[in-house]
């Protein structure tokens, strides 16, 4: 990782470390400032490896603002690399509002999410994510309905919507499982989509939250779009530590 990304991503691991001292006085404008910080062995996003096959770790940071209305704003910032060697840091603006429909017990949430490529401004776009839930006791299934807003990954004429289910269970002792399975749907002169699904345990232990997880798709060499670099797709583990503040 070079200097500049270095340098970026230690700005915006610090700026999300503010809170942690802040306690009950991370008030601002009426809502409450957050923060998370993680570092794993890969960024792995609907089945494709952000670092080249994991080439190198990743360290990334969010830090947020949510108030209780529902309303939240905030920015991701990670490392991750491509062939592509202007692609080495991607920072994620969002704004968002989540909420219950009336008493019925289902959840919505409806975010704005833009990928910024510093130093590549011609991959940045920009999704529209939006889910609904429903807790079930200790279980959890959320639906996710996805779509780009402009041209998927700055790929002209290119539009993309994934659309996704991600379960999940908490046990008693601290335990959670989650999962997801969807379907990246890519439409655009030779666009393809591809399945993608993950399954991991997560648990919290002195203060950090780890996460184990397996991840897969159904790309493969004969792919329209990835079939020169599949490996990024290839099926892989992915060890993750993170905090919250």
């Amino acid at each position: 990782m070079n200097k500049s990304v270095t340098a970026l991503l230690t700005s915006a691991l610090l700026a999300t470390a503010i809170p942690a001292s802040a306690n009950d006085d991370s008030q601002l404008f009426g809502g409450q400032i957050s923060g998370n910080v993680k570092m794993a062995t890969d960024y792995v996003f609907r089945g494709e490896s952000e670092t080249m096959d994991g080439e190198v770790p990743v360290v990334q940071g969010t830090l947020g603002w949510s108030n209780d209305d529902g309303w939240y704003t905030g920015v991701f910032a990670s490392n991750i690399k491509f062939a592509d060697p202007n692609l080495e840091i991607v920072t994620a603006p969002y704004i968002g509002k989540a909420g219950e429909f009336g008493n019925s017990g289902f959840t919505y949430d409806v975010m704005v999410f833009s990928y910024l490529y510093a130093g590549a401004s011609y991959s940045n776009y920009t999704e529209l994510w939006m889910k609904v839930g429903k807790q079930f006791g200790q279980a959890h299934v959320q639906l996710e309905v996805t779509p780009t807003l402009d041209d998927w990954f700055g790929v002209s004429g290119w539009q993309g919507v994934n659309y996704a289910i991600h379960p999940s269970y908490d046990f008693n002792n601290g335990v959670k499982v989650s999962g997801s399975f969807g379907y990246q749907d890519l439409d655009g002169e030779g666009a393809e989509g591809w399945t993608h699904w993950n399954l991991g345990v997560e648990a919290q232990y002195v203060g950090l939250n780890f996460d184990l997880r397996y991840h897969g798709s159904s790309v493969d060499e004969s792919h329209l779009v990835y079939g020169t670099q599949t490996e990024i797709f290839d099926d892989r583990v992915v060890f993750g530590v993170s905090k919250s503040f």
